[in-house]
């Protein structure tokens, strides 16, 4: 049995759970190394106190489940089975089960409790949440893939920027180069903004075409292995004034101060603080917005929030984005955004894509 699914029973005995069942597919992939999207259809893990685990999946899933998992118990279930009668079948006698409430729906989470009978359930989710935010070489090595693939197809879809190209037109583009380097998919919907829309952190990419003098803001990944890569970087399309000049040089310049201070013990407020203080000397302060950045990894989106209220210490193992930016409404906006994995003295930067100001389209 492998070190995770080991945390996890120690978990159950520690807590006096008399089962625990994982319904979140990453979670599954992430204690088994079975990744699969059941969709509407059932599939758990289950951990049953002093007992081997087994896998609950769709019929349709088992040959692939068989092949990639690690647990070697497997139950399928057809279209015309109940799931939960299986687990009633499985397990009995239960009071207190461990459940993800975060991931299951109130139907779910009822047919389950009766199902089984259970008196009481025990959140599971936060111990999972901390086992996954330490990151192991081993996922730091496929994160890293993940890096270098969307950098390489943010270098081949920004070689055909050029003014009179539309936004939409570019992410078409760049999701064309990340399948065809070997992503499994987008890691989120790509954004490419240009001019005066990339004033807006999340704005939606269009029709709109690139002009000349203007900023081209791209914030792009990818998903490999269940694995998420998120880089932003902001161009210019042919030569800009100072004053853009001087807007992509303060948030360049808080960039490199958030990373700087980044080190085990210190406070993700202080992160935030190292790269806002920039920007407020900078004369930009009321234009940063957003928070500095977000853990990243099997989602998107995960601990730790990297804002100025976040006194919680940083720890060796973390990965997570460190991406200000200075948005001045109906003009322009500049994200830089890189990836870092926090290490016993400091950090490392997965991402290389350059971050001087680089002119494109001339």
């Amino acid at each position: 049995m492998n070190g995770r699914l080991q945390e996890l029973y120690s978990f159950l005995e520690s807590n006096e759970l008399d089962a625990m069942v994982i319904t979140q597919p990453k979670h599954i992939y992430y204690l088994t190394g079975f990744l699969n999207d059941p969709h509407e259809r059932f599939m758990g893990l289950v951990l049953r106190k002093g007992e081997e685990p087994f896998l609950v999946v769709p019929l349709l899933d088992l040959e692939r489940a068989q092949q990639g998992s690690s647990v070697t118990a497997i139950f399928a279930v057809s279209d015309t089975e109940d799931p939960y009668a299986l687990l009633q079948e499985k397990l009995q006698a239960v009071s207190r089960l461990g459940l993800e409430e975060e991931h299951l729906n109130v139907i779910r989470y009822r047919a389950m409790m009766a199902a089984l009978n259970a008196i009481e359930s025990v959140d599971v989710t936060k111990p999972l949440h901390a086992m996954r935010t330490r990151k192991s070489p081993e996922e730091i090595v496929v994160m890293k893939r993940a890096i270098h693939l969307i950098e390489q197809a943010l270098a081949a879809g920004v070689s055909h920027a050029k003014p009179g190209m539309s936004e939409i037109e570019l992410v078409a583009e760049l999701e064309y180069q990340m399948k065809k380097l070997g992503a499994d998919s987008p890691a989120f919907n790509t954004i490419v903004l240009s001019g005066e829309k990339t004033s807006q952190p999340h704005g939606i990419p269009g029709s709109r075409q690139l002009q000349t003098g203007e900023f081209l803001l791209i914030d792009a990944g990818v998903l490999v292995d269940g694995y998420h890569s998120d880089i932003t970087r902001t161009f210019a399309v042919g030569d800009i004034d100072e004053k853009l000049a001087d807007q992509y040089d303060s948030v360049l310049q808080a960039n490199l101060a958030a990373i700087a201070s980044t080190r085990p013990s210190c406070t993700f407020a202080s992160v935030d603080q190292a790269a806002r203080s920039v920007i407020a000397e900078r004369g930009y302060g009321e234009h940063f917005i957003t928070r500095v950045g977000h853990g990243l990894g099997l989602e998107l989106h995960e601990y730790p929030s990297v804002h100025g209220d976040n006194q919680d210490k940083v720890y060796e193992g973390l990965v997570f984005t460190i991406e200000p930016g200075i948005y001045i409404p109906q003009h322009a906006g500049v994200r830089i955004e890189d990836n870092v994995w926090v290490t016993k003295d400091g950090v490392e930067v997965l991402t290389s894509f350059p971050k001087e100001l680089t002119i494109i389209g001339r």
